[in-house]
C-alpha cells in the first residue's frame, strides 16, 4: 500500500499536461485505477495530485475503478 500522506501536493502551476500526462491514478481502495492519458481543460477535478519521494507524479481519488468505468470520459483515458 502506498503511503500518500508523505507525498507533496502539486501546486496549481504544476497542473499542466506535461506534468500530468502518464501519471498513475490510485482509487479509494489504493489500487491503481488508471493513468492520465490527456487533459481536458484545466486541473484534475476530484483528485489530489502529488509527487512521491522518487519525484513520480500520481493522483489519488475517492473513486473506485468501477465508478470510473461508469463515466463516459473513461473510454477516452482507459
Amino acid at each position: 500500500m502506498r503511503e500518500h500522506t508523505n507525498h507533496v501536493r502539486l501546486t496549481t502551476s504544476e497542473l499542466t499536461p506535461a506534468v500530468l500526462e502518464g501519471a498513475a491514478i490510485y482509487g479509494a481502495d489504493d489500487h491503481k485505477v488508471g493513468k492520465v492519458d490527456h487533459i481536458h481543460g484545466a486541473g484534475a477535478g476530484g483528485s489530489a495530485v502529488m509527487r512521491d519521494e522518487d519525484g513520480d507524479v500520481h493522483a489519488v481519488t475517492s473513486w473506485t475503478k468501477d465508478e470510473f468505468k461508469q463515466m463516459s470520459e473513461y473510454r477516452d483515458w482507459a
